[in-house]
C-alpha cells in the first residue's frame, strides 16, 4: 500500500502532501511526512517479526510518553508525541496485517551516531539518567514486547538448545569460545537472580541506549529526550547503563577484527557515569548503586553469547558482511569484557567517587 494512502488514516494537522523515506533502519521502515499545515511527522511500519504484539508495544509507548509529558516544561519536545489513527488507536493496521504508527517530528533537533568525546558521552549519560528519573515513579505494568530480553536465564535456554542442535556444524571448532562462555555462566546467573528476587528493583528501561537513540537540541547541543521507544519494558535499570557503556566506552567498534584495539576507555566511562549519576543518584537503591559497575560486564557477556550463538546457528539473526563476521564480533566483545574485568575495581572506584 502507498504510504501516502496509509498516512491518511492518522489524525494529522492537515493533509499530507509528501511522504519520503528516512534513513536505513534495520528494524522498522521509517518515513517523513509533511502536511499542508507545515507540520512534519514520522511514519513507521513496525516490524511485526521482531515485535509480535505491536498494539501492546504502542500501549507501552503511549503510557510512558504521557507520564513524561506530565512532568516536563516542554512536553512536545521533551518526549515523543504519538499521533493516533482516526479510530483513536495509537497504530493503524493495513489490509496486509502490517502495523503503522505516527509521531510528531521534533523540530530543531539532531542526532549523533557515535560519542567521540567525553563531553558527548556525558550528554548521553544525562539523557539516559533524565529518562529514568522522569519514570522513577511510573508503576504501571508494561508488556514484554521481546521475550526474555536481557534475561540471561532465558538466553541460556536458547544457548543450550543452540549447542545441542549445532545447525551449522560449527560447534566442533569452538571449544575455546564455548568454554569461555561456560566459565562465566554462574556469575551471570547469580547477578540475574538478584533481579528475580527483587534485590535489584524493576524499573522502566529503554533497552537500546546507543547515542543515536537520543535527540539533541540543534541550537544548544544539549540532550533533549530519548527516542525509538519500541523496546521500552520493565527490567533492572542497570541493563540500560551496561548497554550504553558497552557502546560508548569501547576504544573501537564492536566488530573490530584487530583485537589489540579493543578495550574500555575510562575517560569515556567516567564522563558517561558523571552525566548519568547526576540525574539518578538520589533515587537509586543501595543495591543498584552497589552493582552499577558490574552492569557493563553483564550486558557485554550477554552480547558475546548472542553473537556466538548466532554463529553456531548459521548466522540467522544478525546481518553479516562476511562468513566469519559473527565470530569476529564474538572475539572482539570477549576482549572488551576481559578489559572490563581487569578494570572492574577502577570502575567501582569511579562510581563510588560520583555518588
Amino acid at each position: 500500500m502507498d504510504t501516502a494512502e496509509i498516512i491518511r488514516n492518522f489524525a494529522l494537522d492537515g493533509n499530507a502532501v509528501s511522504v519520503k523515506p528516512l534513513g536505513d533502519g534495520f528494524i522498522n521502515d521509517t518515513f517523513v511526512a509533511v502536511a499542508d499545515s507545515g507540520r512534519r511527522y514520522i511514519l513507521q511500519r513496525k516490524n511485526k517479526n521482531i515485535f509480535p504484539d505491536v498494539p501492546a508495544m504502542m500501549d507501552n509507548i503511549v503510557a510512558v510518553t504521557e507520564h513524561i509529558k506530565g512532568k516536563v516544561a516542554d512536553p512536545m519536545r521533551e518526549t515523543l508525541t504519538v499521533v493516533p489513527a482516526l479510530d483513536g488507536k495509537p497504530y493503524w493496521e493495513d489490509q496486509d496485517g502490517e502495523f503503522w504508527a505516527v509521531t510528531d517530528f521534533i523540530e530543531g533537533s539532531k542526532t549523533f551516531d557515535i560519542a567521540d568525546t567525553p563531553d558527548l558521552a556525558r550528554q548521553g549519560g544525562l539523557g539516559l539518567g533524565h529518562f529514568q528519573a522522569l519514570l522513577s515513579d511510573f508503576h504501571k505494568p508494561l508488556a514484554e514486547v521481546i521475550k526474555g530480553f536481557h534475561n540471561i536465564r532465558w538466553r541460556f535456554v536458547q544457548w543450550d538448545a543452540s549447542i545441542a542442535a549445532d545447525k551449522a556444524g560449527r560447534v566442533k571448532d569452538l571449544a575455546t569460545e564455548i568454554s569461555w562462555i561456560e566459565s562465566r555462566r554462574q556469575r551471570m546467573l547469580d547477578f540475574w537472580k538478584m533481579v528475580e528476587d527483587g534485590i535489584l528493583p524493576m524499573r522502566v528501561t529503554h533497552n537500546d541506549t546507543k547515542l543515536s537513540n537520543f535527540l539533541f537540541d540543534a541550537a544548544t547541543g544539549k540532550v533533549l529526550c530519548a527516542i525509538d521507544l519500541d523496546t521500552v519494558m520493565s527490567s533492572t535499570s542497570l541493563n540500560d547503563v551496561g548497554d550504553a557503556i558497552r557502546s560508548y566506552a569501547n576504544n573501537t567498534f564492536e566488530d573490530d577484527p584487530d583485537y589489540s584495539k579493543v578495550g574500555i576507555r575510562f575517560d569515556m566511562y567516567e564522563a558517561y557515569m558523571q552525566g548519568y549519576l547526576s540525574e539518578v543518584k538520589d533515587f537509586l537503591s543501595d543495591s543498584e548503586k552497589e552493582w552499577l559497575a558490574f552492569a557493563p560486564l553483564y550486558i557485554t557477556y550477554e552480547q558475546v553469547l548472542r553473537f556466538l550463538m548466532d554463529y553456531i546457528d548459521g548466522d540467522v539473526y544478525y546481518k553479516i558482511k562476511y562468513p566469519e563476521h559473527n565470530l569476529v564480533r564474538t572475539r572482539s566483545q570477549e576482549t572488551l569484557l576481559e578489559s572490563m574485568e581487569a578494570g572492574y575495581d577502577r570502575m567501582k572506584e569511579i562510581v563510588a567517587s560520583l555518588l
